[in-house]
């Protein structure tokens, strides 16, 4: 029996086993990655993930002589923002209804497209998640009255609300219906992503 011969179960052997440490060390690795990806605050993780999308910097608004595209965030009138807050608490009370787009009953983004359309002659996405790619991304602490509100559950957008001041927001909530609730309170805080900014007040 030659060296070569003799030594090969050996080397094969050692080649398995390093082969196996290296497999165990990059398990390890991308554990404790994924650990520390989801020590991460959602909003902050929500943030991340759609700041890297593409996102839309304009949006359609119908005009007498039809749709023009306007850049986001859209310059809307005092008077308009007020009308706008008229409207909201005209629904408040509206029952939530899945698909809902009308004051016969809405869902989270029917809510918010009905109020931007009716004020602000805006032609918003349908669905929230559509919605959470419109305009720049806005952090907490910085939100304004007139911004949307997005709130995800896993990493996916799940409600949308319009942003009031204060901490305060309107949306369809689909228990108590058109509703204001506040960022603080224990659902919301938790489950809040980020928010976007389509207007600006004169």
């Amino acid at each position: 029996m030659n060296e070569i011969t003799r030594f090969a179960p050996k080397a094969a052997k050692a080649t398995s086993i390093l082969r196996a440490l290296a497999l165990m060390v990059l398990a390890s690795l991308m554990l404790t990655l994924g650990a520390c990806q989801s020590i991460r605050p959602l909003s902050d993780r929500m943030e991340s993930k759609y700041s890297l999308k593409k996102r839309k910097t304009s949006i359609s608004r119908l005009r007498p002589q039809g749709p023009e595209r306007c850049s986001v965030p859209v310059q809307v009138s005092a008077r308009a923002f007020r009308a706008m807050l008229d409207s909201i608490e005209e629904a408040r009370g509206v029952k939530y209804r899945f698909g809902g787009t009308t004051p016969e009953g809405f869902d989270c983004s029917g809510f918010v497209q009905y109020l931007y359309n009716r004020s602000f002659q805006m032609i918003l996405p349908r669905a929230s998640n559509d919605l959470a790619l419109v305009g720049p991304i806005i952090h907490r602490d910085r939100l304004q009255p007139g911004d949307l509100v997005f709130f995800a559950a896993g990493d996916e957008i799940t409600h949308v609300g319009v942003y009031l001041g204060n901490e305060r927001f309107a949306h369809a909530s689909s228990k108590a219906g058109i509703s204001i609730s506040t960022l603080s309170q224990s659902y919301y805080a938790t489950h809040f992503a980020f928010g976007t900014r389509i207007i600006r007040v004169e």
